[in-house]
């Protein structure tokens, strides 16, 4: 089995690094946040789909270790990275995470080695970034260095799929790049899907991203026309997906948060402004998505029997999906700093973020009490998570804003 490095430990990295440990592979992790190396050393698991007993067996144990420094890479065979690739201030791609990481790995490359490339970001990146740093160590791609995109799949809070039942796209800059690839991650996935160029492979990661941040500022565009002419929009979807093709169901809310959907899509229009072309609905479906904080707000604040400002707001669910501790680009955060600025007492109950940061205000989670609920004016329900106290909340708030519909689907108790 191989020996393989891993440079980023973030969402990505962890879970990757257990699933290569876990089929046979001895894993070097490296991240710069010292941090992070310190909780895996102590067994303790920052993240919300690695349990603290992943990392503290035995396997992991004597297979896994972790630093700071990158002069491991000197022993892997291959070179995986999954570093973060944000947005600038300008809303343009920042790839200096993927540049200082390769920099960093330049003194340790030596012949024969495989880099792969995991981080989402705009088609391309491989061949117009990786490749000319590698070249500088003198080394020849597809000769005796080897290149390739794989992108990333993981779903946080998702049950269902283990990673290594997902499919895993591959591209390599030259074919034996993509074989050798290949070879590597049939260890661990159950199935591999080669594509013709890490380009190609770049742009499939996009495509998936971009449809579904479309599809998912079409139906709360649409949730919001329901609300004009007094549907109930979860009737509407429920009643659409009794036709057994054609109709894919998505879900409204309070918009597409997490690092991937409203991010990807955008390296994705960036691309193809600097090739003279425009993606209008993508365009269409950020506007969209970026409104939705200011709408929600809209809708509380004229729901209250109140100013906003002498409002007392409870907020269950701070993360940008259900059952995981990120909060990166959720529009919860943008909803409840917007309710602060307009000086609405805010508290908040997430079990899996204990404390919060909003400008210069520091809030805790506060549990779920009845007087909690009888005290506030509004309760919105932000984050779904699971095994919350719906039907308490349903009997004690005095009044509950719910745009993920998450009593109705929660309920075990209550009729409605």
């Amino acid at each position: 089995m191989a020996t393989v490095a891993i440079i980023g430990l973030g969402y990505v990295g962890l879970p990757l690094a257990l699933s290569f440990i876990k089929n046979g592979h001895t894993v070097y992790g490296i991240d710069t946040d010292e941090k992070k190396i310190h909780s895996i050393k102590q067994g303790c698991s920052y993240i919300s789909d690695v349990k603290d007993e992943d990392l503290r067996s035995q396997r992991v144990i004597n297979h896994f270790r972790v630093d700071v420094s990158y002069s491991v890479v000197e022993k892997a065979e291959a070179i995986i990275l999954c570093v973060p690739t944000p947005l600038k201030e300008d809303r343009t791609p920042n790839i200096t995470y993927i540049e200082n990481a390769v920099r960093s790995c330049l003194p340790y490359l030596r012949k024969g080695q495989l880099m792969i490339l995991e981080s989402s970001t705009y088609p391309g990146t491989t061949e117009e970034i990786i490749l000319p740093l590698i070249l500088e160590k003198g080394l020849i791609v597809g000769k005796d260095f080897y290149v390739a995109y794989s992108p990333e799949r993981v779903d946080p809070g998702q049950r269902n799929y283990l990673p290594e039942k997902i499919p895993k796209i591959i591209g390599g800059v030259t074919e034996k790049c993509t074989k050798k690839t290949q070879a590597l991650y049939e260890t661990v996935f159950q199935k591999v899907v080669p594509v013709s160029s890490p380009k190609a492979a770049e742009m499939a990661k996009l495509l998936e991203n971009a449809q579904r941040l479309i599809n998912i500022s079409f139906m709360n565009e649409m949730a919001m026309i329901c609300e004009k002419m007094n549907l109930d929009p979860w009737e509407i979807i429920e009643a659409c997906k009794t036709k057994p093709f054609g109709f894919v169901p998505y879900e409204p809310g309070i918009g597409a948060g997490g690092h991937c959907i409203p991010v990807d899509p955008i390296f994705l229009r960036w691309k193809a402004k600097t090739l003279g072309e425009e993606i209008k609905m993508i365009e269409t479906a950020e506007e969209i998505n970026e409104k939705m904080p200011e709408y929600i707000v809209r809708k509380v604040t004229f729901s209250l029997t109140k100013p906003i400002s002498k409002a007392k707001l409870f907020i269950i669910g701070v993360t940008y999906k259900r059952d995981v501790n990120d909060i990166r680009e959720s529009k919860a955060i943008d909803i409840i700093n917007r309710f602060i600025e307009f000086g609405a007492t805010v508290t908040y109950h997430d079990p899996f973020v204990p404390q919060l940061k909003i400008g210069n205000h520091l809030l805790h989670s506060d549990a779920i009490t009845e007087n909690r609920l009888r005290e506030s004016d509004c309760t919105l329900i932000l984050s779904d998570h699971q095994n919350l106290p719906y039907d308490f909340i349903r009997q004690y708030a005095r009044l509950v804003f719910d745009p993920k519909n998450a009593l109705k689907k929660n309920s075990h108790q209550i009729d409605y």
